[in-house]
């Protein structure tokens, strides 16, 4: 069995798929196959949700290879997410609309989900209380935002990988990370190395907000682009967040109006895999996919066989 779970890449996940039954109303994981599980969003060219589409509309290829998908939903099952805020200094002039923007977000989103905060400037911090992991406490959620003061420097790689690895201790089978940040690091144990590692090795879909000024030194959009285009999510860069609450509302919509496509790899031999997923309707209309465009399995502990 691996430590960490890859997408729902699990030795041993099945997806139980029954939105019709009243005493098994949302999709669920469990035991019983090595799968690959994508979350998947559907836009037309005017950016809106298209959210009528069966599993006959969907192609996947791993590696190029087309394969069966084995399990099909779309739902606005709860997912379990965080949102990661920079609290750094140069954040300072940010904080009342980055809070209210998460508000928005938290608003937004299926009142069921399972959420986190993380706080990052000099180091990583949780933003509920001690022992609580996870809340769906609109009041306990509200206090967190307020936890962290803006100040000191951006352990923003630290910040990605603790997120991450705390995702994998929620119980919802989809799971996403929301980060605002300018994208700069100055502080951090980290590197990018451990980054890209970790959200290969993750199920996280990733959505991220950028916030600096064209002379901020420390921005990094190249990053928060790549980190939301891998994953399957979107970056929203500083032009478009002329509303930053209606960006973050609009990200909790998404999150709520995706697809969830299964399959099991053809060839599991390869560690590392590409994914193209696209989509078709009848009415010809143009389809515009976010999926995860590549996953790896984690290396290889003693004693741990690859699937």
């Amino acid at each position: 069995m691996f430590k960490s779970v890859p997408l729902a890449v699990a030795a041993g996940f099945a997806l139980i798929c029954a939105p019709g039954k009243p005493q098994e109303p949302e999709f669920k994981l469990r035991a019983d196959a090595n799968l690959v599980v994508l979350d998947v969003s559907v836009k037309d060219a005017q950016g809106g949700f298209v959210s009528n589409l069966s599993q006959d509309n969907f192609e996947v290829r791993e590696n190029g290879k087309l394969q069966k998908i084995v399990a099909f939903n779309h739902g606005d099952d709860p997912v379990t997410v965080g949102l990661v805020l920079d609290d750094s200094g140069s954040m300072r002039m940010e904080r009342s609309a980055v809070i209210d923007a998460a508000l928005g977000f938290l608003n937004a989103s299926n009142p069921k989900d399972e959420v986190f905060v993380t706080h990052f400037n000099d180091r990583v911090r949780s933003g509920l209380p001690p022992g609580v992991s996870f809340s769906d406490d609109p009041k306990l959620l509200r206090q967190s935002l307020y936890r962290n003061p803006p100040e000191g420097r951006t352990a923003l790689y630290d910040a990605i990988v603790d997120s991450l690895h705390h995702l994998n201790e929620g119980k919802q089978s989809k799971k996403s990370l929301l980060l605002v940040s300018d994208g700069g690091d100055n502080a951090s144990a980290r590197n990018l190395r451990d980054v890209v590692a970790a959200v290969g090795e993750s199920l996280a879909t990733i959505y991220t907000v950028g916030v600096f000024s064209p002379e901020d030194p420390d921005r990094n959009p190249g990053l928060l682009r790549r980190l939301a285009g891998v994953s399957g999510g979107e970056y929203y860069p500083p032009q478009e967040n002329g509303d930053l609450k209606a960006v973050c509302r609009q990200i909790a919509l998404d999150i709520r109006n995706r697809y969830t496509i299964a399959y099991v790899p053809s060839d599991a031999s390869q560690r590392s895999r590409s994914i193209a997923v696209t989509a078709t309707s009848g009415s010809q209309r143009k389809l515009i996919v976010h999926a995860r465009k590549s996953y790896q399995f984690p290396e290889q502990h003693e004693g741990e066989a690859r699937p």
